[in-house]
């Protein structure tokens, strides 16, 4: 079990998200990377579905009253543990009874995930206990976890072995790629040009559901369109210009221009994105998008 004796900014219990519901206005949602999830799930021995806690931008202080056996991935927070030991990303860490694990701010990135060998045992709704805060359902009691909230575990169900991980190379270099989208027709080539060739800022105003960019206009024309679907990674441009990149709990329809969209090799650097980063995008056909798979994380026995 896990006793919170402070809460983060923004703590969330996530698994691997509800596909499937969209038609219900749903979207999947689950951890802004799902594969760094899948991998700290692995580090403790749990299916690859276990829910973890997804942890943005300031970190909570945990207490584990009768210890466990937990795994960090995604971005390194600055992190202590009350038992003095390290606190390594990307390995299987075994804390005693009584242990508090307490994590600060990142020093580099936006989000990281701390899986629990078990995983958290809290309610399914719709096939997932990932937390949807926009309508208050999933997770922990529908929202972000506060000082108080004592969250528990459920039984292991497979054998786990002391493990490191890497994560998988980017190679992106710190540029977003896209394929163009289907409206990139309504951009002139001004509007073109501004996208493509200056940066972009995240705004303050940016959550799970969207980054909000402030940078350069991009201008298009401004014709009715029916509403369409979309998906995380879709790239809009609303009346003002500044582009919008629809995140995991983003609406599954819109009707602004989407005039690119962010391949799933980059997706995983989308959730690392705060307020403030810049954002640059480069195009890339499609086929040579689905030959970009995201990559894959390696694992090795620890000795």
């Amino acid at each position: 079990m896990i006793e919170v004796l402070r809460a983060g900014l923004c703590d969330l219990v996530m698994d691997l998200g509800r596909p499937g519901r969209r038609m219900l206005g749903v979207p999947a949602g689950g951890a802004a990377d799902p594969a760094a999830l899948a991998a700290a799930n692995r580090l403790v021995g749990n299916d690859a579905a276990a829910a973890g806690l997804e942890i943005a931008l300031s970190g909570p202080r945990l207490q584990f009253p009768q210890g466990g056996v937990a795994a960090l991935t995604g971005a390194r927070f600055a992190a202590r543990r009350s038992s003095g030991a390290p606190v390594a990303w990307n390995e299987t860490l075994v804390l005693a009874a009584g242990e508090v694990l307490t994590l600060d701010r990142p020093e580099t990135g936006c989000r990281c995930w701390l899986a629990l060998r078990g995983g958290l045992a809290v309610p399914s709704v719709m096939g997932s206990r990932s937390t949807f805060l926009p309508s208050g359902f999933g997770g922990h009691c529908g929202r972000a976890l506060q000082a108080g909230d004592v969250l528990r575990c459920d039984v292991p169900a497979n054998e786990m072995k002391l493990l490191r991980a890497s994560p998988p190379a980017d190679e992106a270099e710190g540029c977003l790629r896209v394929v163009a989208g289907p409206q990139v027709g309504q951009f002139d080539d001004v509007g073109l040009a501004a996208f493509f060739g200056t940066p972009y800022r995240v705004d303050a105003a940016s959550d799970r559901r969207g980054l909000r960019l402030a940078g350069t206009p991009v201008s298009h024309r401004r014709a009715e369109l029916p509403s369409q679907g979309v998906l995380p990674g879709s790239v809009q441009v609303p009346p003002d210009g500044q582009p919008i990149i629809l995140g995991w709990d983003g609406p599954v329809t819109g009707g602004y221009p989407v005039i690119a969209g962010v391949i799933t090799a980059d997706l995983p650097r989308l959730a690392q994105l705060k307020p403030g980063d810049a954002v640059r995008f480069v195009t890339i056909e499609v086929e040579a998008a689905r030959e970009r798979a995201a990559g894959q994380w390696m694992f090795k026995e620890l000795a």
